[in-house]
């Protein structure tokens, strides 16, 4: 009490006020980044209980929606190169009408023994989408483990198959990390530690057995669990299955996450900063029909941090030096803590080059996610059916 009347008679009830406020939010950030976070650094996949006793059969299965002749040549070969114990095979499911692209994938056959194509006609009236690709993949494929992927990312090791078929031992669904491909310019750093941080939402409730998404990008499970729950959820919406459908299928003790560089597959972007708030909103819209519990999660994080640095901001601007040094120096710590965690973090994600520029995410992180909201609050039609 005599620390109170202290600070109530040197800076007012507006300071002392002030003053918890920032070391109230200051306490709830540390929360989430020395501890809600900090289950992925300490999580260790091996300490789950073993359902299988080796790496099972694999069928890889990856929609394609255009004429990608760079994935042919460039990405698709690198999943043919896997090292995998087991035998594996990769489904391409092609929509589209042009019959020499068609023609020039089944050839691959020739060289790939292990691969399937199928080809769905595309009729502009009745659009294809990824869900329904996915289901024509999986009744097509010969295997009872599934991993899918799409032609905008490849795997960044040759262990990747590997990695995700050890993690079917442990568990009928299989989630990976799917990070952005490295290239020059800040925009591409932002999106790169966009991804990783929306992925540290999901990933650290994996490992605290409370899964409800993966990435697309990186995602297995089992037919059995796919036709046990009647397939994908949400038909009504082009978007869903790598988060409202894990939302389904998903238990404490179904789920194993592969965290380990050698398990990232790395995707193209094909825009700016501006191409991925779309893409963020795109998927978004499915954020409302998450668990009220994952969503408070988020928004405490987000809302902590930006009233942090907002509460911060006041006391440099309006109150005496001894204050402002000392509301600096709660900055400071955070941002060290932070920086320590998101290290240790991009380390087991496979994310190279981060800590050195991370404060200008950190601090644009907030409005960043704010455009999204803001984006959310336009219906985007192409979610819909």
């Amino acid at each position: 009490m005599r620390y109170l009347d202290t600070i109530t008679e040197h800076y007012g009830w507006q300071g002392a006020a002030l003053a918890a406020i920032i070391i109230t939010l200051f306490c709830i950030q540390l929360y989430y980044h020395l501890f809600a976070y900090g289950r992925i650094v300490r999580f260790r996949n091996s300490r789950r209980k073993k359902r299988l006793d080796a790496e099972p059969p694999v069928s890889v299965i990856i929609p394609m929606f255009s004429e990608d002749y760079d994935y042919l040549d460039e990405r698709l070969p690198r999943i043919f190169a896997q090292e995998y114990a087991a035998p594996f095979e990769v489904v391409i499911v092609y929509i589209g009408s042009d019959g020499d692209f068609f023609e020039e994938l089944t050839r691959l056959r020739l060289m790939h023994p292990n691969l399937t194509a199928t080809k769905i006609e595309y009729n502009p009236r009745f659009p294809i989408s990824v869900k329904m690709a996915l289901n024509v993949g999986i009744k097509s494929a010969h295997h009872e483990h599934i991993v899918t992927t799409t032609t905008d990312a490849a795997p960044a090791t040759d262990q990747w198959l590997a990695m995700m078929g050890k993690a079917f031992m442990r568990g009928e669904i299989a989630l990976g990390y799917a990070g952005v491909e490295p290239a020059a310019g800040i925009a591409n750093y932002l999106m790169r530690m966009s991804q990783l941080q929306c992925s540290v939402y999901w990933l650290s409730q994996a490992v605290a057995r409370r899964a409800y998404r993966g990435t697309r990008h990186n995602l297995g499970f089992t037919k059995s669990l796919y036709f046990g729950s009647k397939g994908f959820t949400h038909l009504n919406m082009n978007i869903g299955e790598d988060d409202l459908f894990i939302q389904k299928i998903a238990t404490p003790k179904n789920v194993s996450v592969a965290l380990t560089p050698k398990a990232v597959v790395s995707r193209r972007t094909w825009g700016g900063l501006g191409w991925w708030i779309g893409r963020l909103r795109h998927y978004g819209s499915a954020y409302r029909l998450y668990p009220v519990g994952v969503r408070n999660a988020i928004e405490w994080d987000l809302g902590s941090q930006s009233l942090f640095f907002l509460t911060v901001a006041t006391a440099a601007a309006v109150m005496p030096v001894e204050f402002k040094a000392a509301a600096l120096a709660l900055l400071l710590a955070r941002y060290a803590v932070v920086a320590a965690r998101i290290r240790s973090i991009a380390e087991r994600a496979g994310e190279k080059g981060v800590v050195l520029r991370y404060f200008i995410f950190d601090l644009l992180n907030p409005l960043l996610m704010l455009c999204v909201r803001i984006a959310l609050l336009r219906k985007d039609k192409s979610v819909w059916r």
